[in-house]
C-alpha cells in the first residue's frame, strides 16, 4: 500500500504527459485541415487576378467527347517573316498628325481605322495556352461612360489607399506622386480595358477551359503597349484593383470576363512631364549561360 502511495505521483505525471501528447496531436491535425480548407488571407489580391487555370470545369466536354469531336487537325504552314499588323502600323505611322488631333477632335474614319485594326491586331497576335486566345480589348472613348468609369476607379482606389494597400505600399508608391485622383481617365481620347475570358464556350454550349488565361493576356498587353509606342501614342499601365465587377457590369460584358488592365492612351500635354526613373543595368536583367 506504501508502495502504491509513493508510486501515484508518478503515475498521474504520466497520465497528463499521455494526455498532453494526445491534445497537442489532435490540435496539431485540426490546425493542418484548416490550413488546408482556408486559404491564405491577401487582401490586396482581388479574386479577379486569379488565373483558374487549375480549375476544371464541371460542365466542359469529356476527353471522350473531345476526341470524337475531334476530326481534323490544324494545318502547318511555312514561316514567314512578313506580319501584316506590323505593316498597319507604317501605315498608322504616316497618318501621325492625323491621329494628334484625337486629342481635341474626334477621330476620322481613316484614324478609327489605323488605331483599331493595327494596334489590337498586334495584340490578337499574341501566343496563348492551348490557342484558346482569351482576350477581350474594350475601347472606350464615349465621355460619359469615362466620366464613370472614373468615378467607379476613385472611389475604389481612395479605399484602397486609406485601408487596404497598407502603410509599405503606399510609401513606396509616394515617390511616383500617385494617389487615387484619375483625372487622365477622363481627359484620355481612349481608354483601353483589357479583360481576360477566364473560360470561353464550346459549340454545344459547355464551358471550354482556357489554359493559363492571365499569362496569355498579359503576353497580349505587352504587345499592345509595343504596338502603342510604335505608334507614337503614351500610356500608363493601370490595374484598377477592385472595380473589375463594376467595369464589367458597366461596360455589359459577360461573367467570363475579368479585367486585367486599364490604359488610358493618347498623346501627351506640352507640359507633360514623367518621373525620372533609373533602369537596372543589363547585367542584372539577363543572364547568359
Amino acid at each position: 500500500m506504501a508502495l502504491f502511495s509513493s508510486l501515484t505521483p508518478v503515475f498521474i505525471a504520466i497520465i497528463c504527459v499521455l494526455v498532453g501528447v494526445i491534445l497537442k496531436k489532435t490540435n496539431g491535425e485540426k490546425e493542418k485541415c484548416e490550413t488546408k480548407s482556408k486559404p491564405l488571407s491577401r487582401p490586396w489580391v482581388h479574386e479577379d487576378l486569379k488565373d483558374g487555370t487549375d480549375h476544371h470545369l464541371e460542365e466542359e466536354e469529356t476527353n471522350e467527347q473531345r476526341l470524337s469531336a475531334r476530326t481534323y487537325l490544324s494545318p502547318f504552314l511555312p514561316i514567314s517573316s512578313t506580319c501584316f499588323p506590323i505593316a498597319l502600323l507604317v501605315s498608322l505611322k504616316a497618318h501621325k498628325e492625323e491621329l494628334i488631333a484625337v486629342t481635341a477632335h474626334p477621330p476620322s474614319a481613316l484614324c478609327q481605322l489605323g488605331f483599331h485594326l493595327s494596334l489590337f491586331l498586334c495584340g490578337g497576335t499574341s501566343p496563348s495556352g492551348a490557342h484558346t486566345e482569351p482576350w477581350t480589348f474594350v475601347v472606350v472613348q464615349d465621355p460619359y461612360l469615362k466620366h464613370k468609369i472614373r468615378e467607379i476607379v476613385e472611389e475604389e482606389e481612395e479605399i484602397n489607399y486609406k485601408k487596404r494597400m497598407g502603410d509599405r505600399w503606399v510609401n513606396d508608391l509616394r515617390r511616383l506622386r500617385t494617389n487615387w485622383i484619375k483625372e487622365y481617365l477622363d481627359t484620355a481620347p481612349y481608354l483601353i480595358l483589357i479583360f481576360k475570358q477566364v473560360y470561353g464556350w464550346l459549340p454545344n454550349g459547355k464551358k471550354k477551359t482556357h489554359y493559363y488565361n492571365e499569362i496569355s493576356v498579359s503576353i497580349a498587353c505587352g504587345i499592345l503597349l509595343a504596338a502603342l509606342q510604335n505608334a507614337g501614342l503614351y500610356t500608363v499601365t493601370s490595374t484598377p484593383l477592385n472595380c473589375g465587377p463594376q467595369l464589367r457590369v458597366l461596360l455589359q460584358r459577360p461573367a467570363n470576363e475579368k479585367l486585367l488592365l486599364l490604359l488610358p492612351v493618347g498623346y501627351p500635354k506640352k507640359d507633360a512631364t514623367v518621373p525620372a526613373l533609373t533602369r537596372k543595368p543589363l547585367e542584372d536583367i539577363m543572364v547568359v549561360m
